[in-house]
């Protein structure tokens, strides 16, 4: 359906309801907000990132609530099979012949949106099971390939400071998704208001604001704005000096070990343009691709053992590119 501007901006409009709706019960936490809904808009997949106790899993089921989409948590165990979360084919007969026949019958991989939770905890036979639905929306078992409803989101939530019994997610499966979004700790005024919230025997109710067919044109849309060919030369510029066999920026070439690759690029210019479109512009800014590339490169560039016993950190790479790396050309 093409949507007329009168569409344009009913659809616009019912995106600060959204967010709305997920504060009634996350208290604070406005800048993951902004990055998940950027995430939706621009149909790529999150991993939150962040110690127990802030409501990573709140966040992502608050979300579903206040979205017209079908929702399944998966919790990811060292015991789980691929099986567990694709689905397995399973013997059936048909009573009015007697003949039998095998009938697949489809895991909770089949929905809208996907809580992977606590991802690093499964091994990596089961994590890879993932890979095929993150990148292609659709799960292939026993020759035969099943597609899966769109809108498809995987939000998926890891612990990043108990090791044990972990299984880190290989680089393949990190690139897949398309922001790392890490959760800190709330302001003490954030957590009084938590302590509020949930201590009592109040509940707020939340009210699914936008449809499955909404989310897709807002999808479109996000497609739809412009940037300047000054800004997507930059955006290649600043990923091509995240490789340190490429990269002018000495910082670099003393602390990573390999690059962004190209996708980090599509991943910045496509959640650029969806942060612009949230802002109620239809251009992208300079602002824009500075706000985005953290959550965009940190799980995309890695760090050697020098790095890393020193503390430098990936997001130290990005906001030391951001200021060294000048755009070319004027708007």
């Amino acid at each position: 359906m093409e949507l007329t501007e009168t569409n344009i901006k009913t659809l616009l409009a019912k995106l600060p309801q959204l967010k709305a709706e997920i504060q009634k019960v996350i208290v604070g936490q406005d800048a993951i907000l902004d990055e998940l809904l950027v995430a939706f808009l621009a149909g790529g997949h999150c991993l939150l990132e962040g110690v127990p106790g802030l409501a990573k899993t709140l966040i992502v089921r608050t979300m579903s609530q206040a979205l017209h989409l079908a929702f399944r948590r998966i919790q990811f165990t060292p015991d789980l099979m691929p099986t567990d979360i694709i689905g397995t084919e399973i013997l059936e007969e048909d009573h009015a012949t007697g003949k039998r026949f095998f009938k697949f019958n489809k895991g909770p991989l089949f929905a809208n949106i996907i809580l992977a939770d606590e991802i690093n905890r499964t091994p990596p036979k089961t994590q890879s099971a993932l890979l095929e639905a993150m990148q292609e929306f659709e799960v292939t078992y026993a020759g035969q390939t099943y597609p899966l409803d769109k809108p498809f989101f995987i939000l998926a939530t890891q612990n990043p400071i108990e090791q044990a019994g972990t299984y880190p997610l290989p680089e393949a499966q990190l690139d897949r998704f398309l922001l790392l979004i890490k959760i800190g700790y709330p302001t003490e005024q954030e957590e009084f208001e938590v302590l509020n919230r949930t201590t009592g025997t109040k509940a707020a109710t939340v009210n699914a604001v936008i449809t499955a067919e909404e989310i897709i044109q807002a999808q479109a849309l996000v497609r739809q704005v412009t940037i300047n060919e000054d800004l997507t030369r930059y955006v290649s510029q600043l990923i091509r000096a995240t490789r340190p066999d490429t990269t002018p920026v000495a910082y670099v070439k003393d602390w990573v070990r390999w690059g962004a690759g190209p996708r980090a690029g599509q991943a910045l210019i496509l959640t650029a343009k969806a942060r612009a479109l949230l802002k109620g512009r239809y251009s992208v800014l300079m602002e824009d691709i500075h706000a985005m590339a953290p959550a965009v490169l940190r799980h995309r560039i890695l760090m050697n053992f020098r790095a890393e016993a020193e503390g430098i950190t990936s997001d130290k790479v990005t906001a030391e590119l951001i200021k060294v790396v000048e755009r070319k050309g004027d708007l």
